[in-house]
């Protein structure tokens, strides 16, 4: 079910008012590539010059729109980086953008979150993709589109964002509540893909496959998002949400849904669990919370 807000916009939203003046259409897309039992990721240029959104332009996540110095691959940059690559693809003051990507909708969240966070509020998700797009019948393209370049002015609220070292210190705040939206098989630490197993302590789970329907890809309507957050706790006014998983993607998608349901200060981990394993010295978690049904009052 499609759902128009300032946060997401349905396919038939997006037929109406495709090639209005003032609405720019990113490609947000990154492939994942499998060598020799291996996974890494790519940018999705490729993906995005076969099929696209008539006159949407292409954002690299993994190039333009990362910190070049960081040893993951899509750590936020610092803003005037951030801000010479959406001025360069056409994002500035009067613009309003809806960015999708090519699979299951992290990559746009990921991008919407970074808008976000450099203070541009003026942008929606595609509910469902570039896949929602296609199983609606609506009109793709293989012509690149050539971008406007306009100025992009940074305001940074650093709230949306925490460090590890930020982390650690919520660990027993309660006013913070870490949320992992990875599997439940990885929360608990029975397989992981990380240097060390398990969560970080004090965090609930709330898979990000729950926040889709999943035969469309699409999100569930906000009604159900509402009573979904609502009974692990997260719409309580006193507490702040900070999203993990394990590479600062998809903890953008349920920091998306979460501000659809009404919660637009949600801080996203950027570093995740890539970071946190990597010291040993940090503290992990194996199996579940005490009281997992109800993690918080």
């Amino acid at each position: 079910m499609g759902q128009d807000s300032a946060d997401s916009v349905s396919v038939t939203w997006l037929r109406e008012h495709l090639g209005e003046p003032g609405l720019l259409v990113v490609d947000s897309s990154v492939e994942f590539v499998a060598e020799d039992g291996e996974f890494t990721l790519t940018p999705g240029r490729a993906a995005y010059r076969d099929a696209h959104i008539p006159g949407a332009v292409f954002a690299d996540l993994l190039t333009d729109f990362a910190d070049p110095s960081s040893d993951q691959p899509c750590t936020a940059p610092s803003s005037p980086r951030f801000a010479a690559a959406a001025g360069a693809i056409g994002i500035g003051d009067g613009v309003r953008v809806v960015v999708y990507d090519q699979r299951d909708g992290i990559w746009a969240t990921r991008f919407w979150w970074q808008l976000r966070l450099e203070g541009f509020d003026d942008v929606a998700v595609l509910d469902g993709g570039l896949p929602a797009w296609q199983a609606a019948g609506a009109e793709i393209s293989d012509s690149p589109t050539a971008p406007a370049p306009t100025t992009f002015t940074t305001r940074r609220r650093s709230a949306l964002l925490r460090s590890t070292d930020e982390v650690l210190t919520a660990i027993g705040d309660d006013n913070t509540v870490l949320v992992a939206v990875l599997d439940p098989a990885t929360y608990r630490g029975d397989t992981s893909p990380f240097p060390r197993p398990g969560h970080i302590p004090g965090s609930i789970n709330l898979p990000i496959d729950q926040i889709r329907n999943p035969a469309t890809g699409t999100l569930r309507p906000v009604e159900e998002l509402r009573s979904l957050f609502a009974d692990v706790g997260l719409l309580d006014p006193t507490i702040t949400p900070v999203t993990y998983c394990g590479g600062g993607v998809a903890a953008t998608g349920v920091a998306h849904a979460l501000a659809l349901a009404g919660r637009d200060d949600v801080a996203v981990y950027d570093g995740s669990l890539t970071a946190w394993t990597a010291d040993p010295a940090l503290p992990l978690v194996l199996g579940e919370p005490p009281h997992a049904d109800h993690p918080h009052p």
